[in-house]
């Protein structure tokens, strides 16, 4: 298997992306290296044998554009983009959860367990988001501790804060005004406001 490899600019820090041929399979800041060793890990385990190799493709194109996009503030639409992810079926389903949550909106570890019908699982959430590999895109970001505190990213809190700042600029929650009149389907919901 050929993995093609290209490295886009943000305005948060450099990103590597890999294209598995079905699709983006990694989207990691580059640094701290400890996630890029992680990478790796994933990659030996669920794209054995690969080889990579640096290039453009379609599918890459594609994420540089969604991410420009996605900075400008013009739209964090993820429909257009073919991902690739590979992982355990709770990861897989930890990360469909993710991409379910709107941008300029947070949950929890646990409001993602409760809705994945495993109330109890609010670590194994945590240990499947931190696993996820397609960062920004499938929006690990967006989860924060039940207390409403911002808890760990692997692209560091700084990054983080910044992406939320971004978003609620950009794309102000949409359900927030009904869940505070207690209306709308919001209420209850896996969703939070700012």
């Amino acid at each position: 298997m050929i993995l093609s490899r290209a490295l886009l600019q943000t305005p948060v820090g450099e990103m590597l992306a890999l294209d598995s041929g079905e699709g983006l399979c990694a989207l990691e800041f580059t640094g701290p290296e400890k996630r890029l060793v992680g990478l790796e890990a994933r990659l030996r385990r669920w794209f054995p044998p690969h080889d990579i190799v640096d290039g453009e493709t379609p599918t890459i194109a594609r994420a540089r554009a969604w991410l420009d996009g996605y900075f400008a503030g013009v739209s964090a639409d993820i429909s257009g983009l073919s991902l690739d992810m590979r992982g355990a079926d709770f990861e897989k389903r930890v990360w469909e959860a993710l991409r379910r949550i709107p941008p300029g909106e947070t949950t929890s570890y646990g409001a993602i367990a409760k809705a994945l019908g495993s109330a109890g699982a609010s670590r194994a959430v945590g240990a499947a988001n931190g696993a996820n590999p397609i960062a920004i895109v499938v929006p690990c970001h967006r989860v924060i501790g039940a207390s409403g505190s911002l808890t760990g990213y692997g692209g560091g809190l700084d990054r983080k804060m910044w992406l939320l700042d971004h978003e609620r600029r950009h794309w102000p929650a949409k359900g927030k005004e009904q869940r505070a009149k207690g209306k709308g389907e919001g209420q209850g919901s896996l969703f939070t406001g700012p």
